[in-house]
């Protein structure tokens, strides 16, 4: 019962051209290779920019405090 024959996925395999149609599938792999495209350049795009910020003059990635013992005692 937990796994598939052969036949099982001819059947589903059927059951979704029936649905979608010959056309559709490919039309709906290439919106989502699209999707995936748009989605890789907007990480790239906002790592540019993180590296940018960051090269500027006057810009500090990581803050320092510096602690000075009272040199009263």
């Amino acid at each position: 019962m937990g796994s598939f024959s052969l036949w099982h996925w001819i059947i589903v395999l059927a059951i979704v051209l029936l649905l979608f149609g010959r056309g559709k599938i490919p039309e709906l792999m290439g919106d989502v290779a699209k999707g995936i495209k748009s989605f890789k350049k907007g990480i790239s795009d906002e790592d540019e920019q993180d590296t940018a910020s960051s090269t500027t003059p006057g810009a500090t990635t990581a803050k320092t405090v510096d602690h000075k013992a009272d040199e009263t005692k």
